[in-house]
């Protein structure tokens, strides 16, 4: 058994679990957080699908219309890459693997995170190209770009360094 420490995942600093246990309750909250981040990609899938079948596509110009193209087929790398973590899950499932399944599907997890922002990125970007036009839509998603990377990434690895 190894002792938990304060800060891990709210429990109390007198907890005690086992790898075993630590995994599957690293796994429990991995699969949490997909869930959440699941629904994001869904919701930029459907508006996606949606785009293709209005009036207005057929006027998207070759810029907008590559958008479109690649903002969709990165929503499907951000839906395909933590749905992997099922399908890890199910191939190692009962084969004394649990740490490695949830060392890598944390690590598919965070490349999920970067597939779904570039996708949503590349939303915006569209939208924003129709909307106001390119150079208006160049800096919003400079902007929601620069604001993902921070959110997502920059602060949790800040987070991560030990207090001075």
């Amino acid at each position: 058994m190894s002792h938990i420490p304060a800060g891990s995942g709210g429990l109390s600093p007198l907890v005690r679990e086992t790898p075993a246990e630590r995994a599957d309750r690293n796994l429990i909250e991995l699969l949490q957080e997909l869930r959440v981040v699941q629904t994001g990609v869904q919701i930029v899938f459907a508006f996606l699908l949606g785009v293709a079948f209005t009036s207005q596509f057929p006027r998207l110009d070759t810029f907008e219309r590559t958008t479109y193209v690649a903002t969709l087929l990165l929503t499907v790398v951000a839906s395909a890459v933590p749905a992997t973590l099922v399908a890890l899950h199910r191939g190692l499932f009962h084969r004394g693997a649990k740490v490695r399944i949830v060392a890598l599907s944390a690590r598919l997890a965070e490349i999920g995170l970067i597939f779904l922002a570039l996708a949503l990125n590349g939303a915006v970007l569209l939208l924003m190209d129709v909307v106001l036009g390119r150079t208006a839509a160049f800096t919003v998603t400079t902007v929601t770009l620069v604001m993902f990377t921070g959110l997502w990434f920059v602060l949790p690895r800040a987070l991560r360094r030990p207090a001075r």
